[in-house]
């Protein structure tokens, strides 16, 4: 795993110079790891250049000139980071109905916890494991970071694109499937060879 340090990071004022460029390089990369899993969860596959610029536009929007908190967003983002073997990914459940917000959220209980996100490919299936401390027992958040650790069969199916592969949920009353593009796939490819 490549972690982010300080080096990696632009100063401020050059970060400033270059944003525009980065933020439409950034935006480009991540419709590539956009995927929506029916109409009230989308899942980005994060990696080290979208974690780079998440850690950059916090620092600039909060201002952070400090290097001791420098490093602690470092620190944030690249508990993010996709290990040696996984996907890594953030997720979101969108809600745009600001008076539906608590009753979508309630349904949303839970899908944290057990076995209800997953990738498959072919007869095999990996689920997510969601990163802890994004809800309790009457609330949940609207953003979770989930990991998933494909077997190498998954892996050899990710670069076939004959062979089918999808990204699902099942929880409650909300159930959805999506075929995972070959755009992704590559991405996924490149996570997972820790590129």
């Amino acid at each position: 795993m490549n972690l982010l340090a300080p080096h990696d990071l632009l100063s401020m004022a050059e970060y400033e110079r270059q944003r525009e460029q980065f933020r439409s390089q950034i935006i480009a990369l991540k419709q590539r790891r956009r995927m929506f899993l029916g109409p009230l969860l989308t899942l980005v596959f994060e990696n080290r250049e979208t974690l780079r610029f998440q850690t950059q536009e916090m620092i600039r929007v909060e201002h952070i000139l400090d290097p001791r908190k420098v490093q602690d967003e470092l620190d944030v983002y690249n508990a993010l980071m996709p290990g040696t073997g996984e996907l890594s990914a953030t997720l979101l459940i969108e809600i745009t109905e600001q008076d539906r917000m608590k009753e979508w959220l309630d349904m949303f209980m839970g899908l944290d916890h057990g076995e209800k996100v997953a990738i498959r490919a072919g007869s095999e299936h990996v689920f997510g494991q969601f990163e802890g401390g994004h809800s309790h027992e009457t609330k949940i958040s609207a953003v979770h970071f989930v990991r998933f650790r494909p077997t190498a069969s998954m892996t050899t199916a990710f670069a076939d694109l004959r062979q089918p592969v999808m990204l699902t949920v099942h929880h409650r009353e909300y159930h959805a499937e999506a075929p995972v593009p070959g755009s992704m796939r590559e991405e996924w490819l490149s996570d997972l060879a820790g590129s």
